[in-house]
């Protein structure tokens, strides 16, 4: 089989074209790829930043009061409240002779 040298010129020609199609192609293809590597490094970014604020906010929760604790408070709060109503009662009597005291100052003391 005897190839003349336009043939293996037309063949070696058609292997470059085909290998720099291919290479374009790729290389196309790999742009879009690029692009995506760089979101995703910017979504890995956000996701770790995101990550420690969650951890933060987690550990800052373990230290508030639960809601039992919180059931607690505000029974012991109505508790000293009812206390104070009746201290308050308990009270009245001497506001009353204070007040009386006081009057009995400010005539003296226009006389």
């Amino acid at each position: 089989m005897n190839l003349d040298m336009t043939a293996v010129g037309v063949l070696i020609s058609l292997a470059l074209n085909s290998f720099n199609l291919l290479a374009n192609v790729r290389s196309m293809l790999s742009a879009g790829e690029k692009k995506l590597d760089e979101r995703l490094g910017k979504v890995e970014t956000k996701l770790i930043e995101y990550d420690r604020r969650i951890q933060t906010a987690e550990s800052d929760i373990k230290h508030l009061p639960d809601r039992d604790a919180t059931h607690r408070m505000e029974l012991a709060l109505s508790d000293m409240n009812g206390k104070f109503s009746a201290l308050e009662e308990k009270l009245k009597p001497i506001a009353a002779t204070s007040e009386r005291l006081h009057e009995l100052l400010m005539e003296q003391a226009k006389r």
